[in-house]
């Protein structure tokens, strides 16, 4: 061994000794590594679709295409919790049976999908110990929940049908604002998260946040839809560009289309969320066609000045695109409202059935028993309010929208009590009845008691209807 070589050698010793036992840190601006240096804690993810049934197919693929764009981003499986009720699949009326696509030439986003919570476990009360880490009031699944530090960033992303101050879930009871605003204000006093992003598609979206969450919880939130109108599917049978033409239902709504494609090309390392919210936003709107509605953002909006990759991640096949604030990716031709994809499910579902078939006997079936739900939700809550106010002045109580800023109802235990009442002795409200849940509140909100909500529902209703969409036997909403 030469002279050189042994001091090469002792030098080597001596650094590694004092890096061995030097401060933490001490050479870290000098020996990082360049995946330490965009370090930014773990990043969580909760994944729901709160819907079942093939004519919801859409909800279902829209988690499966977030979980496959988190992936690529780099966050770990262990990480993102998915509840999904996985009735969609394998379902006798999915022409590529074990597949899920997203849009119309898209690939299978359902392979490798984790099934945390599915079926009966996916409910509010699951989604909410997932988030708040509470394994012992689990029920179910897989156990997986946000078992977050100070330092992490979480994303929660939801898809399905709402109504004014509720979210639709699979199971019963419904997923109420006042709820979810009492979780997320439990996991900020936890201190287990850093910043909290909250991307929420449903129909009046805006009313879970709008006058409810506070803006000092590090939590961003953006809605499909503000709190008065409807948001919308897409890729639906008749649409340009529409599902391949074996597909009878949308394969994915418009908001959230908007969000994981626009993630899907490009750098989130560069890429801001206030960015990416203007994209969605202006895709969403749709031009003003009559198809589209307003994106919103509520809680603490400067959250929106860091970049997409602290909550998705990358995909590092982006890492070369550059941002364009133009939007390239354009809005389908129309749309198809949310509360309208079930008939539009159904009626393809009987323009293409050979007739005479079993197949267009059960479509006739299913569109007449839809529409006779909806004919009786209509009617009967536009009668109590007439009962509960006057023939005149029912309807004006009923449709009051409260001045923007504002909560749904003051009292949130008398809503759920009226929805109770009516349910009681009128039928499930089912997906299509949250539409109505401001009619409730502003029964609430004009003092009436649960006693005389219960008279004017016994009244308006002799009997429950029998239809599946009226059935009471998965429980009460609320």
């Amino acid at each position: 061994m030469t002279g050189i070589t042994c001091v090469f050698l002792f030098l080597l010793l001596a650094i590694s000794s004092y890096i061995a036992h030097a401060r933490p840190n001490a050479f870290g601006d000098i020996l990082r590594l360049p995946s330490e240096a965009d370090a930014v804690g773990t990043r969580w993810a909760v994944l729901i679709a709160g819907s079942s049934g093939y004519w919801n197919y859409r909800h279902q693929a829209d988690i499966c295409h977030a979980y496959q764009l988190l992936r690529k981003g780099g966050l770990k499986e262990e990480n993102i919790i998915v509840f999904m009720y996985d009735d969609i699949a394998f379902d006798e009326e999915n022409p590529r049976p074990g597949v899920i696509i997203n849009s119309p030439h898209g690939d299978d986003v359902y392979n490798g999908v984790p099934k945390d919570y599915t079926g009966e476990d996916v409910t509010v009360n699951n989604f909410f110990a997932a988030i708040l880490a509470n394994k012992t009031a689990l029920t179910g699944g897989s156990g997986k929940v946000v078992d977050s530090g100070p330092n992490d960033h979480i994303f929660i992303y939801y898809t399905d049908h709402g109504g004014p101050g509720v979210l639709g879930m699979p199971t019963n009871p419904y997923l109420y604002a006042n709820d979810l605003i009492d979780v997320l204000k439990k996991k900020h006093a936890s201190g287990t998260y850093k910043s909290l992003v909250f991307y929420l598609e449903a129909c009046e979206s805006g009313s879970i946040f709008e006058g409810l969450l506070p803006g000092d919880l590090n939590i961003y939130a953006t809605t499909a839809s503000n709190a008065e109108e409807s948001s919308w599917g897409t890729y639906c049978p008749g649409e340009y560009p529409s599902p391949p033409p074996e597909y009878e239902t949308c394969l994915g709504d418009l908001y959230s289309i908007a969000w994981m494609e626009d993630s899907d090309i490009h750098n989130l390392r560069t890429e801001t969320v206030h960015q990416q919210y203007q994209l969605v936003k202006q895709r969403t709107a749709n031009d003003n066609s009559g198809y589209g509605s307003h994106v919103m953002q509520y809680g603490d909006v400067g959250l929106s000045k860091e970049n997409l990759f602290l909550y998705m991640g990358t995909n590092p096949a982006n890492d070369n695109y550059t941002f364009v604030e133009e939007n390239s990716l354009r809005p389908p031709t129309k749309a198809v409202n949310q509360r309208d994809a079930d008939l539009v499910h159904f009626w393809a579902k009987y323009r293409k059935a050979p007739e005479g078939s079993p197949r267009k006997t059960e479509a006739q079936k299913q569109v007449v028993e839809a529409m006779s739900h909806r004919m009786h939700v209509d009617n009967t809550i536009k009668l109590i309010g007439k009962l509960l106010f006057g023939i005149d002045k029912g309807p004006e109580v009923l449709n009051t929208v409260r001045a923007a800023g504002q909560p749904l109802v003051d009292d949130w235990d008398c809503l759920k009590a009226m929805v109770r009442k009516f349910e009681t002795h009128c039928g499930s409200l089912s997906q299509y009845g949250m539409k109505h849940m401001r009619s409730f509140a502003n029964i609430c909100n004009a003092g009436i008691q649960a006693g005389q909500m219960n008279e004017a529902s016994a009244q308006a209703c002799v009997s429950i209807p029998s239809g599946s969409w009226s059935s009471l036997h998965k429980g009460f909403s609320a």
